[in-house]
């Protein structure tokens, strides 16, 4: 294990072992050792429109905007020595990826990884239930991939890790790891929405109804479809980021 819990809101981490660390910017909490830290960048945060979005003109432009301003400030820690990070005093989850994986979670909610994972922002609309064919891209897409950002507290751009290495998530209380990959889909909460690992495919679904709109009905209107083969990570509170 890359990353140790010392309890359930601060990590420590061997960076020599580590072969680096990248890590949202304020969450080094102390070191020991050798370490020297340099800004980050993951690449295609600092500019360009949204994938899928070629001919579209001020929507992509738009979109390249709001993926630089929703893009976490990241350090990359190097050396040999422990490092502690935690962060405003969330609980952190650690997910080992021993054979290799794909983690998905917002950059708000990312703590750090190991610097040998490829690290890209991606769309909702590429995570969501767009799917194939036009229904998925462009301006709907785009919308649909904003609505569930918007729910999730994650925007309209999320974060992809992939690789043989190490990811610490960030919520609000103890985090659940419920398997995707049954007969049925998973039905989350947008809000207690953490993120993915593994081959899964999120879509917002409207549960709106005739009760809804007199008042009487159960107050969650909106539901996060989960479906593919992996694990969906929950908070166990409704509270974003």
């Amino acid at each position: 294990m890359v990353f140790q819990k010392i309890n359930s809101k601060v990590v420590k981490v061997n960076v020599g072992h580590a072969g680096g660390v990248v890590a949202r910017k304020g969450a080094m909490l102390f070191y020991t050792g050798q370490v020297h830290f340099s800004p980050h960048q993951i690449p295609g945060a600092g500019g360009g429109g949204m994938p899928g979005m070629g001919g579209m003109g001020a929507i992509a432009g738009m979109a390249g905007r709001m993926m630089r301003g929703e893009h976490e400030a990241t350090m990359m820690a190097q050396g040999n020595g422990e490092v502690h990070y935690g962060f405003a005093g969330l609980a952190v989850h650690v997910i080992d990826m021993p054979q290799g994986g794909t983690v998905t979670a917002d950059a708000s909610r990312t703590l750090g990884y190991t610097a040998g994972l490829q690290a890209s922002i991606v769309s909702m609309t590429s995570q969501g239930g767009g799917g194939g064919g036009g229904r998925g891209g462009g301006l709907m897409g785009a919308l649909r991939g904003a609505a569930t950002g918007a729910l999730t507290g994650d925007g309209m751009f999320t974060t992809q890790l992939q690789g043989t290495g190490s990811v610490v998530l960030l919520a609000h209380g103890e985090v659940l790891e419920i398997q995707v990959g049954g007969q049925y889909p998973v039905i989350v909460d947008p809000q207690a929405f953490v993120g993915t690992f593994g081959n899964v495919q999120t879509q917002l679904k409207s549960t709106a109804g005739w009760r809804d709109a007199v008042g009487r009905g159960a107050g969650e209107a909106m539901q996060l479809q989960c479906q593919g083969q992996g694990t969906v990570f929950v908070q166990a509170s409704e509270e974003k980021l």
